[in-house]
Order: structure tokens, then C-alpha cells, then sequence
């Protein structure tokens, strides 16, 4: 760790995926770069006074201090938020079937009336679109992981940009679809599902850090204020 700098840039970083609230991590860094430069001006470096594991002390720092973390659980919650989807286009397809034949006799139009190939689409999947979002990815998170700090606001954060990610990943699907002459073989087939999963990916991702951007941990934990992490060696 050349720089006092780089060993702050790295423990914040470190304390980002810990999951402490950025204020805590402003004070946590705030000891530490004073810490630092104390001993900066008895001619210590950073190296020699935090070691090699720069990542392992601030994690250990942060538990001396008592900070409240909220987990980001990006992976569980991301797990949880793809099972559900599919859960919940199987049961879209399955509403779809049982009222396609009244939804064709509402808006059946005159022959000489031409539909846009994008708007048809759009129409007639939208649907299952709401049904994956709200029955399944959604409730998904708010449900299952009903025990996890800032479930219910990433749920309510995911309905509002699952369903924009729908809207700009579905024209960018069918003019890649529409490229290929709609070939369905499994090449094809695969990079088509995986831009819809890219899209939900990134949709549920953003969704969690979201929810997270301003939540004060004190509300979920009820611990005390942190103390000033000053055992450093």
C-alpha cells in the first residue's frame, strides 16, 4: 500500500461491500486517515503500520466500532428475483392462454387495419410482463426475503425499473430477432434470453442499490453510534 490514499481507497471500498452506511464509512475513514498520517510524520509507512490485509482490518475496524451495516446481498437477492420471474412468466403464459380468445374479440380490428409488428408485441405480451413483475420477480424478493434489511423497498424499487427494462430491452430483442430472419435455432435462441435476463440483471441490481442509497442502518438495528476506530495497529 503505496499512499495513504490508496489505503483509504481501499478500506472504503472494502467497507462499501460490508454494507456500512456511508456515513459511518466517512468517519471510519476520516480516524483512519488520521491514523495514518500521525504516523506518516514518525516515518511509518501505511504498509508497515496496516499490514498486508488492508480489506481484512477494515472489516475488523468496522466491527470494533460498533458501525451498523445492511447487507447489499446482490447475489441473493438477484437468485431470488430470476426464480421468481420464471415462476411467474409460467403463470403468465398460462393467464395468456386462458384469456387470448376474449382479448382477440375485444381488439379484434377490421382486415384493411395494419398493426405495427413492435405495438402487437408490446400489447400482446404486457401482460405476462406485469404478471412477471408484480407476481413474480417482485413478490419474490418482498416474500422470500422478507427478513432482509431493505427487502420490501428493493421490491418496490424493482417494480418501478423491471418494467422500464422491459420496455428497452424488448425493441432491442426483436431487432436482433428480426437480424437473424427470426431463426430459432439455439444460438439464436440463447442470446435472446440472455439479453432479457442482462436487462432484468441489471434492472434488479440497480433496484438494490436504490433502496440502499439512503437507508440509515440505525432504523433497522437500533444500536448504538459508533466510536472512533483508533486501535489500528
Amino acid at each position: 500500500m503505496d499512499t495513504i490514499d490508496d489505503a483509504i481507497a481501499t478500506a472504503e471500498a472494502e467497507w462499501r461491500a460490508y454494507g456500512v452506511h456511508r456515513s459511518d464509512a466517512a468517519t471510519l475513514a476520516a480516524d483512519l486517515r488520521s491514523e495514518l498520517e500521525s504516523a506518516a510524520a514518525d516515518g511509518i509507512t501505511p504498509a508497515q503500520l496496516l499490514g498486508g490485509d488492508v480489506r481484512g482490518l477494515a472489516r475488523r475496524l468496522a466491527d470494533e466500532a460498533g458501525v451498523r451495516r445492511t447487507p447489499r446481498a446482490y447475489g441473493r437477492v438477484l437468485r431470488t428475483a430470476l426464480v421468481g420471474a420464471l415462476l411467474g412468466a409460467a403463470l403468465g403464459y398460462l393467464v395468456l392462454l386462458a384469456v387470448y380468445p376474449a382479448m382477440v374479440r375485444l381488439v379484434d380490428l377490421p382486415r384493411d387495419v395494419e398493426v405495427p409488428i413492435l405495438l402487437a408485441v408490446l400489447l400482446y405480451y404486457g401482460g405476462a410482463a406485469a404478471v412477471v413483475v408484480v407476481v413474480g420477480a417482485v413478490a419474490a424478493v418482498r416474500v422470500h426475503l422478507r427478513d432482509l434489511p431493505g427487502a420490501r423497498s428493493t421490491g418496490n424499487a424493482m417494480s418501478l425499473l423491471l418494467p422500464l427494462a422491459g420496455v428497452v430491452v424488448t425493441p432491442i430483442t426483436i431487432g436482433f430477432a428480426r437480424s437473424t430472419g427470426y431463426s430459432d435455432s439455439g444460438p439464436v435462441v440463447l442470446a435472446e434470453v440472455a439479453l432479457v435476463v442482462a436487462a432484468v440483471t441489471g434492472a434488479v441490481v440497480l433496484a438494490r442499490r436504490w433502496a440502499l442509497r439512503d437507508r440509515d442502518p440505525r432504523a433497522i438495528t437500533g444500536t448504538a453510534e459508533p466510536g472512533s476506530p483508533r486501535a489500528v495497529a
